[in-house]
């Protein structure tokens, strides 16, 4: 008689089978979860650009539609329009060159002296020039009025350009100290002992490796002096030495309560248009300079 042989069936596979299902639904539903986050992060992506672009691209359609067709009427108007928009961009330059190149000698020489120099009451000092982002700016504007009526400084474009830099120096000084700290003294050193003068040390040594720094101070002046109202406001009277905001702001009054739309969305586009291209062209430089100061501070 020959004995015949049957495969029992392996003990482990039928405890297989339960295991399997429940780890199989969690993947569908974690699969379920990520493509949710994945959709309601792409609608909320949507929604932001709608909420921050939408208006940029109403305001360059007005600028460039005028009686229901496309024309540059709003710019030829806008370019005519009280002094003439030459004068309002050669003040707000003239204001944004001495605000930058000023904020850059002051941040950059009060920077070097915080950082490298010990000298009695640096500290109180520092925190001195700190506690001044504490006052509101708008505060400041009447004794500055007096001070610089009394210098025959009053309704020019000096006088705004000095008190930009009074604004612009909390933040710059504290950035440019935070940048030259940044630099190891030994560089300073080395370049001292190949023979530079202090002064050689500092131009051809430091200043190079704080690039990013006084891009960073320079860029923020140049976007508050561009873009600031109020200060004009108070200190100039005469409407040839109005600046860029002024001017527009006039425009939104209007001769008669008649108000130019197109001409002031034509006004905000070239209003806006040099800050956009400024930051695009110098963002990395700015958040190196920006990151670096964070980090040191």
């Amino acid at each position: 008689m020959t004995a015949t042989w049957t495969p029992t069936p392996d003990s482990t596979t039928p405890a297989r089978l339960p295991l399997s299902i429940p780890t199989t639904a969690r993947a569908a539903r974690s699969g379920a979860g990520r493509r949710a986050l994945r959709i309601a992060g792409v609608v909320l992506v949507v929604v932001l650009v709608i909420f921050f672009v939408g208006p940029i691209f109403w305001v360059v359609w007005g600028s460039i539609r005028n009686d229901g067709a496309l024309s540059g009427a709003n710019y030829a108007r806008l370019v005519t329009y009280g002094e003439g928009l030459g004068t309002y961009l050669a003040n707000t330059g003239v204001v944004v060159l001495l605000t930058v190149v000023g904020s850059l000698v002051v941040s950059v020489l009060a920077g070097y002296a915080f950082a490298r120099l010990a000298f009695p009451g640096s500290k109180a000092l520092f925190v001195g020039i700190l506690a001044i982002l504490m006052v509101p700016h708008t505060s400041l504007l009447i004794p500055l009025y007096i001070w610089l009526d009394r210098l025959s400084l009053g309704n020019s474009l000096v006088g705004v350009s000095l008190v930009m830099i009074m604004y612009q120096m909390p933040f710059s000084v504290f950035m440019m100290r935070n940048a030259f700290e940044s630099v190891p003294p030994e560089l300073e050193e080395a370049a001292l002992m190949d023979g530079c003068s202090p002064f050689g040390a500092l131009r051809r040594v430091v200043l190079p490796a704080v690039a990013p720094g006084t891009i960073t101070v320079a860029l923020f002046a140049f976007l508050a002096s561009w873009n600031e109202f109020v200060t004009p406001l108070i200190l100039l009277s005469d409407g040839n030495k109005y600046t860029l905001p002024l001017a527009l702001v006039n425009l939104v009054q209007g001769d008669w309560g008649m108000i130019d739309f197109g001409a002031l969305q034509a006004g905000i586009i070239i209003s806006a248009a040099p800050c956009i291209a400024l930051f695009f062209f110098l963002q990395r430089a700015f958040v190196n300079g920006f990151t670096n100061g964070a980090v040191k501070g």
